[in-house]
């Protein structure tokens, strides 16, 4: 018997191995092209390990694109969006989990269809709304909404972390004459960190990688954040392989650090998202 688990341990960990394997595989190819030079990209039998490094291949790429410029869209975008985020959900979840009120579960259910709805579905009627409203070419569709609920798959997951929060907490903080706004920043906050930082993790990469919607919204270069200044590489008949392959992976570094920074709390939050429904 122990035996047939250490091997059913061992065929495991071996399939787990090959999965990391293949879904780390793009990342290495795109870091291992951008250290090469353009003719030896496609090369077959493909060139694995470059030797030597083309570190120069990050410097023009550095060249080519303003980085400065397009973080800096990028993080204008970024910060206001994840701080409205992260306080709107929590108070709207919060209002769904703590609080009764008529039609509350009715109302909740409409949000969480919310989630069935495609982005491209709604993407024309919501840009027509912000052209009438003089707000295209700006920076505010995609700050704005972010305001106004964080989202519903956000709300989702807190409300379910609230769930899991016994409400005695509440009643004897009532009974100590605090309100819910004292409940919500200095009793319920803390006990649900793990949830913020996954939900501020999803944010910042949903908005750091986000193409579509400053494609959409953002009229001159000078706007573009980091996810279209990548597109200056594809030219009208090829692409500077190498160079674009340096700059991806110089946008892709925040995300990859900033997961490996934060795995726990999120592997943490998303088991604990359906404790209690």
């Amino acid at each position: 018997m122990k035996r047939r688990k250490t091997i059913f341990s061992v065929l495991v960990y071996l399939l787990l191995s090959l999965g990391a394997v293949f879904y780390l595989l793009p990342l290495y190819w795109m870091v291992r092209s951008s250290l090469l030079p353009m003719a030896q990209i496609f090369r077959m039998p493909p060139i694995w390990i470059p030797n030597p490094p083309q570190f120069g291949n990050y410097s023009q790429a550095l060249r080519i694109l303003p980085f400065g410029r397009y973080l800096g869209n990028t993080l204008t975008i970024l910060i206001p969006t994840m701080v409205g985020t992260l306080l709107t959900s929590s108070i709207s979840a919060y209002a769904f989990a703590r609080i009764e009120w008529p039609g509350r579960d009715i109302w909740f259910g409409l949000i969480i269809t919310g989630m069935m709805l495609p982005y491209a579905v709604t993407l024309i009627p919501t840009f027509l709304g912000w052209k009438l409203l003089g707000a295209y070419g700006s920076y505010y569709p995609l700050i704005v909404p972010s305001w106004f609920g964080g989202g519903a798959f956000n709300i989702f997951m807190l409300r379910q972390f609230y769930m899991t929060i016994p409400h005695e907490l509440d009643e004897a903080a009532y009974m100590d004459g605090a309100g819910h706004l004292r409940i919500y920043f200095f009793i319920l906050l803390p006990l649900i960190k793990s949830a913020l930082i996954v939900v501020g993790l999803f944010t910042f990469i949903r908005v750091w990688n986000d193409f579509l919607g400053p494609l959409v919204y953002l009229k001159t270069e000078k706007q573009f954040t980091l996810a279209i200044g990548l597109q200056q590489f594809v030219g009208q008949y090829t692409a500077q392989w190498h160079l674009l392959m340096a700059a991806s992976t110089l946008v892709a570094l925040p995300t990859v650090t900033i997961y490996l920074i934060g795995q726990r709390y999120f592997v943490e939050g998303i088991a604990l998202t359906g404790l209690k429904g």
